[in-house]
């Protein structure tokens, strides 16, 4: 699948890559693709971004981001279920980080031995990436670029989707920027 990857599709790839070891994490997961796309210029993705108006709230995503892996990656309506069985998953973060420290349940590792060698991609990133794949096929489109791989990120249930939809980027509102045409449903 790596060889129908446009230029742009890989440097996200190993974008995410990269954040992911920065990050001292097990696995490179979908968060670590959208912060890749974050950090791209001059391609499909990155003017679609643009066009939405994220530009200039990239570190508000990046923020939301942060938030979440804090609460060891759960997304608010993960959170928001577990509240409605009693469970308090502020309180818990509190609790933990109070024990071990800030950001303990985020996985980071920084402090203590690094990660060595290749990191899995997780569940969910080989999701968006699959994602990616079915989106280009379904337009027909001869390569998966970046603007396939946020596509799937905005359809993908998780904590990326969600913090795209909180700063207004949805699968609609893509499809609209990217190829001027309304999606009534995702797929």
């Amino acid at each position: 699948m790596f060889e129908r990857f446009t230029k742009d599709a890989r440097e996200v790839v190993r974008g995410a890559v990269e954040h992911g070891e920065r990050e001292g994490a097990r696995s490179v997961g979908a968060e670590h693709l959208l912060l890749a796309l974050l950090d791209r210029e001059a391609s499909r993705a990155s003017f679609a971004l643009a066009a939405l108006g994220l530009a200039e709230r990239k570190a508000s995503v990046r923020e939301a981001l942060g938030e979440a892996r804090r609460r060891a990656g759960l997304s608010r309506a993960e959170s928001e279920a577990l509240a409605g069985l009693g469970i308090d998953v502020t309180e818990i973060v509190s609790r933990v980080e109070e024990v071990h420290g800030a950001g303990a349940m985020s996985g980071d590792r920084s402090g203590k031995a690094r990660w060595s060698g290749r990191r899995p991609f997780s569940r969910g990133a080989k999701g968006v990436l699959e994602g990616a794949l079915r989106t280009a096929v379904g337009r027909r489109d001869a390569h998966i670029g970046d603007e396939h791989i946020l596509l799937a990120l905005t359809v993908r249930p998780g904590v990326p989707a969600e913090v795209l939809a909180d700063h207004g980027v949805t699968y609609q509102s893509l499809r609209r920027v990217l190829y001027g045409e309304e999606a009534a449903q995702a797929g």
